[in-house]
C-alpha cells in the first residue's frame, strides 16, 4: 500500500460547495458532472493513477471514488475532500471478484483499517516474488485484517503482482542496466503515473531503486 498525500480540493468542488444557500445544502448525491470529473481526476492525479488500496493502475472507466471513513459514519462528512480516494472497480463484470473499496463497501474500523494516508502505511505489508501480500509483522493485526477485508491476497491481484514482478527478474540484464530499470519504474512518468505495484517492486529490490 502506497503512501497517499493529500493535496488541496480542486477548484471546482470549492467553487460548487460556496453555492450552499438557505434553499439548498449540497449533498455527496448532489455532486455529478463537471464537479464529480474534477473530484476523481484530481484523486487519481495525487494518487499517481494507482489505486489506493491494491495500486493496480487506475482508468476513468474502471475507478470510482471512495470514502475511507464511509458515508454512513456520523463522524464523516460526505464532502470533506480529505476522505476521499480513488480506488479501482467501477462496474465488475459477472464472475468477477470484488476486491478494494467494492469489497471493503461500509466497513471500517479505526485500528484494523489501516489507512493508505498514514505514514506507516508502506512499512506494514511485505511481498514475495509469487505476488503474495503478507503483514510485515506476525501480531500486526491491522495489516491482517486490511489484506483480508479488501482482498488484497486474491488470486487475481496475486497473479498480477506476479507478473509485474516477472520483467525484473530478467538474468539478462547487468546489474547498472538493472538499477536503471528499477529506478526509472519507481518514478513516475511523463504523465505524472507510477508503475503498477509500485510497493511490491520497491519491496523487494530496496537497493537497487537509486
Amino acid at each position: 500500500m502506497k503512501q497517499i498525500t493529500k493535496e488541496t480540493e480542486p477548484q471546482e468542488l470549492q467553487n460548487w460547495k460556496a453555492k450552499e444557500n438557505a434553499d439548498w445544502k449540497p449533498t455527496y448525491d448532489d455532486l455529478r458532472g463537471t464537479e464529480k470529473q474534477a473530484v476523481k481526476r484530481a484523486l487519481m492525479v495525487e494518487q499517481g493513477f494507482l489505486c489506493c488500496y491494491c495500486e493496480r493502475r487506475l482508468t476513468e472507466e474502471d475507478s470510482h471514488i471512495e470514502h475511507f471513513r464511509p458515508q454512513n459514519d456520523p463522524l464523516c462528512d460526505p464532502l470533506d475532500y480529505g476522505n476521499l480516494l480513488c480506488s479501482c472497480q467501477n462496474k465488475i463484470p459477472k464472475g468477477h471478484p470484488r476486491h478494494c473499496g467494492n469489497l471493503k463497501n461500509d466497513w471500517f474500523d479505526e485500528v484494523l483499517l489501516i489507512s493508505p494516508l498514514s505514514a506507516d502505511c508502506e512499512e506494514r505489508f511485505r511481498f514475495t516474488g509469487d505476488g503474495m501480500i503478507y503483514p510485515v509483522s506476525s501480531d500486526d493485526d491491522g495489516a491482517k485484517n486490511t489484506i483480508c477485508k479488501i482482498g488484497l491476497d486474491i488470486p487475481k491481484l496475486n497473479d498480477l503482482r506476479k507478473n509485474a514482478i516477472a520483467p525484473f527478474v530478467d538474468e539478462t540484464l547487468d546489474e547498472a542496466d538493472f538499477k536503471s530499470f528499477v529506478a526509472g519504474y519507481l518514478a513516475q512518468d511523463a504523465d505524472g503515473r507510477f508503475g503498477e505495484f509500485w510497493m511490491t517492486i520497491r519491496y523487494l529490490f530496496p537497493m537497487r531503486e537509486n
